[in-house]
Order: structure tokens, then sequence, then C-alpha cells
């Protein structure tokens, strides 16, 4: 794809320059799974409010990215990520990255659209920004990253294409429905919880 830019192993040192230069950017991962312990990171995309997207591909047994780890830990920038609560594990998992600071826009949402229980990325991005995504390549095997398909390619692209817009418009309704505060308190509670997640900690407050 023309607007995607692919990195190997970790960000360059020209796009990290550029991304730190940013105040908000989104990110998104792509693995072989959802357990971080047992399924690898394949992929991280990044985005812009320009909407330049970076993707990097992530090797198999690697297990640091200085350039990726200093932007994701850059405390001048907000990441942005639909369900943080999985990215955030993989990457610190992976990668030894402690993202900070985050904005979830699944969180996001459950406090501020609920009058419907659609809160995935598709739904949000379909009511928000009026923009159907094609899901079709999400389950696939990203482990095959140097001969990922267009489809796998474009899903990649899109899941941090509309991350920003879809932020900007849940923190004005946050904001409307006064609950912008209540939300950024649960955004602060993440890294703990994804310590939990990764300790196996399961149904810890339940009685």
């Amino acid at each position: 794809m023309e607007d995607l830019l692919f990195c190997d192993r970790d960000l360059s040192d020209v796009a990290l320059s550029h991304y730190l230069q940013a105040e908000v950017i989104a990110v998104d991962t792509e693995t072989m799974g959802l357990l971080p312990q047992r399924d690898r990171l394949c992929l991280v995309q990044l985005c812009n409010t320009q909407s330049k997207v970076t993707a990097i591909r992530i090797a198999k047994g690697q297990t640091d990215a200085p350039n990726l780890k200093k932007l994701l830990e850059a405390t001048n920038v907000l990441k942005v990520f639909h369900f943080a609560r999985f990215d955030l594990a993989t990457l610190r998992y992976n990668l030894g990255i402690h993202v900070s600071p985050v904005f979830c826009t699944k969180i996001a949402s459950k406090l501020a659209r609920t009058y419907t229980q659609r809160h995935g990325l598709k739904d949000v991005v379909q009511e928000l920004e009026q923009v159907e995504l094609d899901k079709s390549a999400q389950s696939s095997d990203w482990g095959n990253i140097a001969n990922l398909s267009k489809a796998q390619l474009s899903y990649a692209a899109n899941d941090v294409r509309y991350l920003l817009g879809v932020q900007q418009k849940l923190t004005e309704m946050l904001k409307r429905e006064e609950r912008l505060e209540l939300a950024q308190e649960c955004f602060q509670c993440l890294p703990t919880i994804v310590s939990l997640d990764l300790l196996q900690f399961k149904d810890l407050f339940e009685h």
C-alpha cells in the first residue's frame, strides 16, 4: 500500500523523530492470538493526525525495539488504542514497553455511548466516522510477515487510521456527559490491570 510505510524490527530514527513531534498518535498491534504468553507479536501500527501510517514488523523471538519504546513511553505523546488492555499487555510482554500516557477508545465508548452495547472498533468507527471497516482479515496469519495480503495490509492500516477522529469525538461526548475525568481515571488504572493479566489473575475483584 502506497500510504503505509514499513519498518523492520524497530521504528526508524527519521520516523521516531517525526512521531515524537505529535501530541497524540494512534497505536494498534497484530498478534498470532490473544494470549501474550503464547501468541507472539507480529506487527505494530502507528498513525498521527496527518494520517501518516507506519507498520513495524516484529521478528519472531525479538525482545526489544528501542525507538518504539522511546516513542510509546514518551510522556508528551498521548497514545490512543482501541481495547488498550490487550495491546499494552502484548507490548510489555514481548518488547518490555510500558506504554504511557494512554487513551482507550473502547473504555471511552462504554462510558459515553451508553445507549448501545456495540463497542467494537467497527461499530464505533461506523457511527462516529461514517466509515465501514472491512474486518475480514482480522483473524488471519500475521506471522507470515513478509507476505501479508493486500487485505491484511488494508486492515492493519485502517485499525489506526480512524482512531484519532474517534478519540476526539468520544472526548467531546465524555465532556458533555461529565464523564471525562472518570475515563481518565480508568486509563490510569490500565497498567495495574495489565500486570494482573500477565500474572494470570482472574476475577480478582469478585466476591
